[in-house]
């Protein structure tokens, strides 16, 4: 990947991750499939100007939904790869800030 802000796709943000951040300093961002973590940690230093302690990377499977008039039809979501990017003490990423 050429460009940082092509890797990062959105920052995730549910209570769930907002929990993390706030007890453990860990932010959760959606990235794009078939990069690495040496990738996602130069990416969110470049973007954000931080320091970067480690990442962890989930592949989340789409789900299968049911919809139409009584469950005729089934659709499938999105599979997406989210990153939580644990930062060093001292270095904070204010997600809501940066809409």
């Amino acid at each position: 990947m050429s460009n940082a802000r092509d890797i990062i796709v959105r920052p995730l943000v549910t209570e769930k991750t907002m929990l993390s951040q706030e007890n453990n300093n860990t932010v959760v961002f959606e990235v794009v499939k078939g990069v690495n973590k040496i990738h996602i940690k130069q990416a969110i230093e470049e973007i954000f100007n931080v320091k970067v302690d480690s990442i962890n990377v989930v592949n989340v499977h789409p789900k299968h939904r049911r919809g139409g008039r009584m469950g005729q039809y089934v659709f499938t979501g999105k599979a997406i790869k989210k990153a939580y990017v644990k930062l060093k003490d001292g270095y904070t990423i204010d997600i809501l800030a940066d809409k």
